[in-house]
């Protein structure tokens, strides 16, 4: 039929086809084919990653999130079970209270010391790479190994915090800051600060170095100040850079893992543990796989739906 169908298009375009034959494709529509045929086979490799190292992986942590899988054991299809009991599970709806408190902490800052920093060292003045190399060396070491280093310095006797602090007259020698929920969160806030303000730094200046100078020139002639220049001209263009630094200190936050659970373990009691160390604890601490997988779909849910809207509003038009 289709080939019948082929002829009859030709025979009106006034073109001779052969009884039984396939009329040949034009050059433009053989060449649009070979390039979707070779298209298909260079990204067939990259679907294959994703789908087995991605989509898999998601599929099959839905699928157990709708049973009583346990750590060891069989185990059996309960539906919708783990997502009503969550509802009710306290500690897991107080862990993603204070993982949002801590998000909104820590997201600001890292934007602003990073903004600054980068506002600093834009330029190829003196120094600045040896500046740029420091401010972003915490970011190079890693978050795990800086979390032990805070540990030993924030120890109430013997921790260097403490004897500069005392010295200033701010906290006592003997403070400590680990076994205090306030204190723990404010020392582990300042960590990340000072941990991820080097990333954004270095994504913001690489977007500044990209702004032509003949803007700042234009706008120097007309009489801009420097604050003027940076809010109406900087600010405007780097909105896509802002955009990918917030939505990275947003989704770096709410997975947050390493440093709680160096840090405080949780503590005191479940007072600073995150959303990722209550479903570490649900799985290998209460062996309920199943439960924490219900738990992870949530988070994967809502750290969507907010890099989703961040997405959004921050990004700015194509022009």
């Amino acid at each position: 039929m289709a080939r019948n169908e082929t002829a009859g298009v030709a025979a009106a375009r006034g073109l001779r086809v052969r009884p039984g034959a396939t009329p040949r494709l034009a050059p433009g529509q053989a060449a649009n084919r070979r390039n979707m045929r070779t298209g298909l086979v260079l990204v067939a490799p990259a679907l294959a990653l994703v789908g087995a190292f991605a989509l898999y992986p998601l599929g099959f942590g839905v699928y157990i999130s709708l049973t009583n899988w346990p750590l060891v054991g069989p185990y059996h299809f309960i539906g919708l079970a783990n997502y009503e009991s969550l509802i009710h599970n306290s500690v897991f709806l107080q862990s993603i209270v204070f993982t949002l408190k801590y998000t909104a902490i820590v997201t600001l800052p890292i934007l602003v010391v990073g903004y600054a920093l980068a506002v600093l060292v834009r330029s190829n003045r003196p120094g600045s790479t040896v500046f740029r190399t420091l401010i972003f060396l915490p970011y190079i070491v890693g978050l795990v190994a800086e979390s032990f280093m805070a540990v030993v310095e924030l120890q109430p006797s013997s921790g260097t915090a403490n004897f500069v602090l005392s010295k200033l007259g701010i906290v006592s020698d003997t403070t400590a800051w680990l076994v205090h929920t306030g204190l723990a969160t404010t020392a582990i806030c300042i960590l990340v600060i000072w941990y991820a303000s080097g990333l954004t730094m270095m994504l913001l200046m690489a977007g500044m170095q990209g702004i032509p100078a003949d803007l700042y020139e234009s706008a120097r002639v007309d009489g801009a100040s420097w604050w003027s220049a940076e809010r109406r001209l900087t600010m405007p263009l780097l909105r896509r850079s802002i955009a990918l630094s917030l939505i990275i200190s947003v989704v770096g936050s709410l997975l947050a893992f390493n440093q709680f659970f160096i840090m405080t373990d949780g503590g005191p009691g479940t007072s600073t543990e995150s959303v990722v160390m209550s479903i570490f604890s649900t799985a290998f601490a209460q062996t309920d796989v199943g439960l924490a997988s219900a738990m992870s779909v949530v988070l994967v849910i809502v750290t969507g739906l907010i890099t989703f809207v961040q997405f959004h509003y921050l990004q700015g038009d194509e022009d």
